[in-house]
């Protein structure tokens, strides 16, 4: 990675997964928890409301997903770009 357009294409990659990972953060944490909830109150889920799972089971659980998807990724992106370790 020695000239200057693969360090950026591999910084405008990162930056893009970076971005797309926190909209599907923010949409499952605040969308569905928050902002959604009234309109998710009817779909039931584990005894509870779709809206109030999300809120407080659901996000942590696509957190942990996409923690091991940008690790999974970046692995990736970094053989891609020769920087792998």
């Amino acid at each position: 990675m020695a000239d200057n357009s693969s360090s950026n294409a591999y910084w405008k990659a990162n930056i893009q997964t970076i971005l797309i990972f926190l909209v599907i953060w923010f949409v499952c944490s605040f969308g569905f928890g928050i902002l959604l909830r009234p309109m998710l109150a009817g779909i039931g889920i584990g005894g509870t409301d779709l809206g109030f799972w999300f809120a407080q089971q659901g996000s942590i659980l696509v957190f942990l997903v996409l923690i091991f998807a940008y690790a999974f990724r970046m692995n990736k992106l970094d053989r891609e770009h020769g920087v792998d370790e």
